[in-house]
């Protein structure tokens, strides 16, 4: 829903007033004070009525309500003597007077031309981390209640992809049950993090929500407890759980909503935000969709680094899957796109990630360690930075580094999309360190797991081949057939240029003997 009244549009969804067309930069706040009162404009706000929605009912001075409707009335281009769209009711409250006409259609477009900021920006999501709720007495209790939340919104801060409301505007919401729609609303953030923590037969215990304000939905929540003398182990945990279940849900529902919407309607966030809803699927059409989103995103703010990097992957997959008439072109642009996002942010650890992985394409896997690692540095809360680190210690054959590594990814995000790569890089270190069984074992779980592609069935194939279990490496050998005709030895090789030469022997006797 908007409200349009004179040259402006306050656009309740986004969070955002504009005047013909060009965003107005206002403090969340005073932004909060204006909406109270358009949502209020047939009677008279009282100052009372106005601190507890704007200030969450704390102590506030008349010159500090006078000073957000001072700059109010600046935004909207009026002032305390003409007083044409804000009215004083002196000694009592205010009165929103100009005429508003309610919209229900969607927002307009905004282009980097209108605004001279990043157009990205403009929505990209945010979320405010409240202070946990104590259940108990105890001093330790509310300590913790609010040094977690703390110390999550420092681990959220690493993701550049993300707006995190500072610690000292959330935290004045310490309410019991918190009224989201007002906490969104008051602090300009599409989504909510909240807890409660307890003490229950010795253990800590905390309940975990992340909620999308705007529609009061719990998208994502959990349960963790810990001993009372592992509180310090329980605190790196919770921070791992919610870090990767916002990389994970807040993507899944930003692309949901943008899915409601026509394509005209789409700015560059929700264009990127559907292209992540296809990335992962590394079909043909998955990707193009994929890519047309990115491309779109790019187009609608050429600064939007992580759209770029969005790019180098669909390339990067149009490589490794041979999905193009041109592997090499292929290649090439995935390096170029990465290059790009890292000009444009060179603390993004997406755009490292997407870069490391370019060199793989390449054959060149310690110069790809160089930029996943430095992935996990930015954001050591980065499972797919610790998978694709695991896979590059396979092809130099590190056994040791691949099992940390995907362990590591695995308990930060045991829900991946990229889960079935997990498995199969696993399955290849295995066969690099010839048990052959487990590399079976881990192969069947990598194909059987939803999104698994033809190369995926290529690994089951040749593990269970080289284990002696003919009958299921036939049956994986089908089965990349049928997703790729064309698969093959050499198609593989590109796509795991392992460095070892006996497990490549070893591998490519055994794709011969299957057809490959």
């Amino acid at each position: 829903m908007a409200w349009t009244f004179g040259d402006f549009r306050l656009d309740l969804e986004r969070f955002q007033l504009s005047r013909r067309g060009v965003p107005v930069r206002l403090e969340p706040q005073v932004l909060s004070l204006i909406i109270h009162l358009i949502e209020n404009r047939d009677r008279m706000v009282p100052k009372d009525a106005l601190a507890t929605a704007v200030w969450n009912g704390s102590a506030v001075s008349d010159a500090s309500i006078s000073s957000r409707v001072r700059s109010a009335r600046q935004a909207l281009d009026d002032d305390g003597t003409r007083q044409g769209v804000i009215q004083t009711v002196h000694g009592r409250g205010f009165r929103f007077v100009a005429p508003v006409t309610v919209t229900q259609d969607a927002r307009p477009r905004v282009t980097p031309q209108q605004d001279g900021a990043h157009s990205a920006d403009l929505s990209r999501p945010s979320v405010a981390v409240l202070p946990f709720r104590p259940l108990g007495v105890m001093p330790d209790l509310a300590i913790l209640a609010e040094a977690i939340p703390h110390e999550i919104i420092q681990a959220l801060s690493r993701m550049r992809w993300l707006a995190v409301i500072a610690r000292g505007s959330s935290f004045r919401f310490r309410k019991a049950e918190p009224d989201l729609d007002l906490v969104g609303t008051a602090l300009g953030a599409g989504y909510v993090l909240s807890g409660v923590i307890e003490i229950r037969s010795g253990a800590v215990v905390v309940v975990i929500e992340l909620a999308d304000a705007g529609r009061g939905e719990v998208i994502w929540g959990d349960r963790l407890t810990a001993p009372m003398d592992e509180i310090e182990g329980l605190r790196q945990r919770i921070i791992a759980h919610v870090v990767n279940a916002l990389d994970l849900h807040v993507p899944q529902n930003e692309a949901r909503l943008a899915g409601f919407s026509g394509s005209d309607r789409l700015d560059a966030w929700k264009n990127f935000h559907l292209g992540l809803g296809a990335l992962y699927r590394f079909t043909p059409d998955a990707n193009r969709r994929a890519n047309a989103h990115f491309r779109n995103a790019v187009a609608l703010d050429p600064r939007f680094a992580r759209a770029h990097a969005g790019l180098s992957f669909t390339r990067f997959i149009d490589a490794f899957l041979h999905l193009g008439p041109d592997d090499r072109e292929a290649a090439t642009a995935a390096r170029r796109h990465a290059e790009r996002g890292l000009e444009l942010d060179p603390l993004d650890p997406f755009t490292h990630y997407t870069m490391g992985r370019t060199f793989w394409l390449t054959g060149a896997p310690e110069a790809a360690a160089g930029w996943l690692k430095r992935a996990v540095e930015l954001n050591p809360n980065y499972a797919q930075g610790y998978y694709a680190g695991a896979f590059t210690a396979m092809l130099v054959g590190n056994a040791a580094a691949v099992e940390t590594g995907l362990d590591t990814a695995l308990s930060l995000s045991p829900l991946d999309p990229l889960l079935y790569g997990m498995h199969g890089v696993r399955a290849l270190s295995l066969i690099q360190s010839g048990d052959t069984r487990a590399a079976a074992r881990w192969a069947d779980r990598a194909a059987t797991t939803p999104g698994a592609h033809y190369l995926i069935a290529m690994i089951a194939a040749v593990a269970n081949g080289l284990d002696s279990r003919h009958q299921q490496a036939g049956r994986w050998q089908r089965e990349a057939r049928r997703h790729n005709p064309d698969a093959d030895t050499a198609g593989f090789f590109a796509a795991f240029p392992m460095l070892d030469g006996d497990t490549r022997a070893r591998i490519g006797a055994e794709l011969q003997r299957q057809g490959f």
